[in-house]
């Protein structure tokens, strides 16, 4: 019989959260499955979170929620949960875009989750 494998969980990146308050239900900007621990960034004209890329100029460039469970919106934009605030995260359990690339690069991802209440360690 082959071994099964579980994948991604909150438990691989949440080291802390309040329940309800640390929580949030957002809308996902269609574009690509996301998987847990994904950092997100809003888009300012839509207000939909996508995977936060850095350098982007229309707002998701800044990181503000990190992707509770996976979200399949690939094809449409989806609801999903979300760790809004009020959160304590193993930063090597986040999933960064490919542009956040270097370890300063993270430590700006991070500073600005941190502005948002996510605190990574």
């Amino acid at each position: 019989m082959p071994p099964k494998i579980e994948g991604r969980t909150p438990g691989d990146f949440i080291l802390y959260d309040k329940a309800e308050y640390s929580r949030d239900v957002e809308t996902i900007g269609a574009g690509a499955d996301l998987e847990p621990g994904t950092v997100l960034g809003r888009v300012t004209a839509s207000g939909k979170l996508i995977r936060s890329v850095m350098g982007a100029a229309d707002g998701s460039e800044t990181p503000v929620a990190v992707l509770r469970g996976g979200a399949a919106a690939a094809e449409a934009d989806v609801k999903a949960l979300v760790q809004a605030r009020h959160t304590r995260c193993r930063r090597g359990g986040l999933v960064f875009d490919a542009s956040w690339a270097t370890e300063a690069n993270r430590d700006t991802a991070c500073a600005a989750l941190k502005a948002a209440g996510i605190v990574t360690t």
